[in-house]
């Protein structure tokens, strides 16, 4: 039949109890307030000028703007390209002329969204890698108060760009 347990078998169950409600409470602490505010550290300000690639300029530039979601830092074997998340820009070579169009507005609104002054991106010296080893960076800039304006919000919501991630179809811009 069923046995019941000792007093001191009791104690043990609530002690080991509540060592694991303990120690839950603390990993939820971690992941909620503390993590978060940890990842704010790994933002990167940058404050440099960025040219448009194959466009020559008088003026020191340190990279180039190649497409609507694509910078390039430095030149030969030391380039580093980079990639911003969250959009998804139309492609100079697209497939049509609207695409086209759209493709250069959306690499020179970025130019100029660069050119605008000091802006933050993510990944602090160890940034994520796509497939084709450009570095993938999210980019906000500094408003009043608390409060970040995303390139990827404002490129989606001048429909310079489609929203890119996971569940997300790939835009036709020449529809």
């Amino acid at each position: 039949m069923f046995k019941r347990r000792s007093r001191k078998q009791r104690k043990s169950w609530w002690a080991s109890a509540r060592v694991i409600a303990l120690a839950a409470a603390v990993t939820a602490l971690w992941w909620f307030v503390y993590r978060p505010l940890t990842a704010e550290g790994e933002w990167i300000a940058v404050e440099k000028a960025y040219g448009l690639c194959a466009v020559r300029s008088d003026s020191p530039v340190q990279g180039c703007v190649i497409d609507g979601d694509t910078l390039a830092i430095g030149f030969g074997d030391g380039a580093r390209r980079i990639r911003f998340t969250g959009f998804d820009a139309p492609e100079l070579d697209g497939a049509c002329a609207a695409e086209r169009e759209r493709a250069i507005q959306s690499r020179d609104f970025l130019h100029a969204w660069l050119g605008e002054g000091a802006f933050e991106w993510s990944g602090a010296d160890e940034p994520p890698y796509d497939q084709y080893g450009r570095e993938l960076r999210e980019v906000r800039r500094k408003q009043s108060g608390n409060r970040y304006e995303y390139l990827a919000d404002t490129m989606i919501e001048r429909d310079l760009a489609a929203a890119s991630g996971w569940g997300t179809a790939p835009r036709d811009w020449c529809e």
